[in-house]
């Protein structure tokens, strides 16, 4: 596995790689774990070439944010990359993918407009300009055929679904499926913050979904019934700080009244410290 440092580098390698090879690109801020992985294997199965990057992009943590503790497991990251088949992994600097900033934001950022102040972008206010313009510098550098990012970030997805319509980027952009682990909770790296009993508070989140999929598969399918505090959040601790639960068009994020197949249903909440999301699409558990 090739390790690319600079803009200019990766530029060239990956030029090379396109002129006989389909180039399939995973972007991650590291500390992989299983759903990381499993876009990995989908890439794999689809190009023939596997470029993944790993930054912790600064321009999308706020203030108040997790930036300096998020963590860096670099040289596990690189092993795991490396034995899922990875060919080319892109880990530039802050400096490098935002020269002569001095520390400060880029003067030229893409703002996806309204719909990056919708669910998670209304509680991390400038959160999706950092994604934003961080995915467009990569798309850019890099020139894949396919990109793939996971369901478990549905928010992220509506906006890099508008950003690649919008800027007319020739790529695929590809959603793969939400990866949970053996007891129900969607796979993060934020996951390791969690202490034992917070973990255990964290499976309200899944835990409610699953009965709001019950639900509509008993024929409920009103929006604000669905939605009205299930009993699990009622019963939760002062630890558990629910930010939304929300039934929204899963390309715009504007709220549906019902809950028909395709419509998105996401949680997002504060378990201590630790912000948490989940989702699932009402397709997805059939009428």
């Amino acid at each position: 596995m090739k390790i690319i440092r600079t803009v200019r580098a990766m530029q060239q390698v990956c030029r090379d790689a396109r002129r006989t090879a389909t180039l399939g690109l995973v972007p991650t801020m590291g500390a992989l774990h299983d759903g990381h992985l499993s876009l990995i294997r989908r890439a794999s199965g689809e190009n023939d070439v596997v470029a993944a990057s790993i930054f912790v992009n600064p321009l999308q943590f706020g203030p108040n944010e997790d930036l300096e503790k998020y963590p860096r497991t670099f040289e596990d990251d690189c092993a795991q990359l490396e034995r899922e088949g990875v060919a080319i992994l892109f880990a530039p600097s802050p400096d490098e993918m935002y020269p002569q900033t001095n520390g400060q934001k880029p003067q030229t950022m893409i703002d996806p407009g309204a719909i990056a102040t919708r669910l998670d972008g209304a509680y991390r206010p400038g959160h999706f300009v950092g994604v934003a313009t961080v995915v467009a510098k990569l798309f850019h550098i890099i020139q894949p055929d396919r990109a793939y990012f996971g369901q478990k970030d549905a928010v992220q997805l509506a906006v890099l679904r508008q950003i690649v319509r919008d800027l007319d980027f020739d790529l695929e952009l590809i959603a793969c499926p939400l990866v949970r682990d053996k007891d129900g909770l969607a796979l993060s790296s934020r996951n390791r913050y969690l202490s034992a009993e917070d973990r255990k508070t964290a499976l309200i989140l899944s835990r409610t979904l699953i009965a709001m999929q019950d639900d509509i598969r008993k024929g409920i399918r009103d929006s604000h019934r669905l939605c009205r505090q299930p009993h699990l959040l009622r019963e939760a601790d002062e630890s558990f700080k629910l930010e939304y639960l929300c039934i929204v068009d899963p390309n715009t994020l504007l709220p549906v009244s019902e809950a028909v197949p395709g419509a998105l249903v996401a949680i997002a909440a504060r378990v201590g410290e630790t912000r948490l999301i989940d989702n699932f699409l009402v397709a997805e558990v059939g009428p």
